[in-house]
């Protein structure tokens, strides 16, 4: 694995700060968003009759909500967390909050577990409570966290698939090794067509790939592709990050990742080291995906470190 440059660390970690201010404010520009006045914290977007989209800073959060009570996939930082407990509060009149899943381990992800996992059922992949029961770090953020408490673990883990079956859907969680991290869940909701994609979908940018992590932007592209040819043109795509999109967003995705994998791959074949290819940087037609968290010498770092 090559170490990732300074520069480039910082400039992704200044970009991740714009990125916590700029994606609801980017969704609520395009019409994504309903605000709810009660709780300006989380901009909410219904998905279906049970299904709603939260997301402020952080990754999107979604909730399910009825008979059985509240599960939601993912739960944001640590510092929103008591804003979270209010808008599900709010949203689920009362109802017990029964599930959390926790798509992998970072930290914008999982941030809520220690006020909302008390008296509440974590669900994850083995490799997420083996991250958060002990130190982790993220050297691209100078990231470094202790333990986390055992209420704040989750205590229903699985290593390749589960099923829970919760108001009325059956939720497939299934895990695609090494990918964003060495830990990912993506869940597919059978009823709803509804997919959360964790952090297997920043959208529209490049992906970060915590590669001191078990990630791999190979691995990350071959999942894409198994994940796109088992949902139709109706299936309701939501990223780890960014926008609801569908098929067509998901497939324009997976041929930035497919081209610009292949373009790297081409220039390693020709000799050139790492900051010969960021100095030459991808085809113009990525450019714009390098505008939200991960940069474009960024993303050739993560792909040069992957092959």
């Amino acid at each position: 694995m090559k170490p990732l440059k300074q520069q480039h660390s910082l400039r992704a970690l200044l970009s991740c700060a714009l990125l916590t201010l700029g994606l609801s404010l980017s969704a609520a520009s395009h019409g994504h968003q309903n605000h709810d006045s009660t709780n300006s914290q989380y901009q909410q977007q219904a998905i279906t009759d049970k299904l709603t989209m939260l997301s402020k800073k952080g990754g999107n959060i979604l909730l399910s909500q009825g008979k059985d009570g509240l599960l939601i996939i993912d739960n944001g930082y640590a510092d929103l967390a008591a804003d979270l407990q209010s808008a599900l509060g709010e949203l689920g009149h009362g109802q017990t909050l029964k599930y959390i899943i926790n798509t992998h381990w970072h930290f914008d992800h999982t941030g809520g577990n220690d006020t909302l996992g008390k008296n509440t059922t974590i669900i994850a992949h083995d490799n997420v409570r083996k991250r958060l029961a002990q130190k982790s770090a993220i050297p691209l953020f100078n990231y470094q966290a202790d333990a986390h408490p055992q209420h704040a673990l989750p205590s229903l883990t699985y290593p390749q698939s589960m099923r829970v079956h919760f108001n009325g859907d059956e939720l497939q969680l299934e895990h695609f090794a090494n990918s964003h991290t060495d830990g990912d869940t993506v869940i597919f909701f059978s009823k709803a067509n509804v997919v959360h994609m964790g952090d297997l979908m920043f959208y529209p940018s490049f992906p970060f790939i915590d590669i001191h992590n078990g990630g791999n932007a190979v691995n990350y592209a071959k999942n894409i592709e198994i994940i796109y040819q088992r949902i139709d043109d109706k299936t309701i795509v939501i990223p780890g990050h960014g926008p609801v999109t569908n098929k067509a967003g998901m497939a324009k995705f997976k041929t930035m990742l497919n081209s610009s994998i292949a373009e790297v791959k081409a220039m390693k074949a020709k000799g050139m080291n790492l900051a010969a290819m960021q100095k030459q940087g991808l085809d113009k037609q990525w450019q714009d995906w390098g505008k939200g968290f991960i940069d474009e010498a960024t993303w050739i770092n993560f792909i040069e470190a992957s092959l």
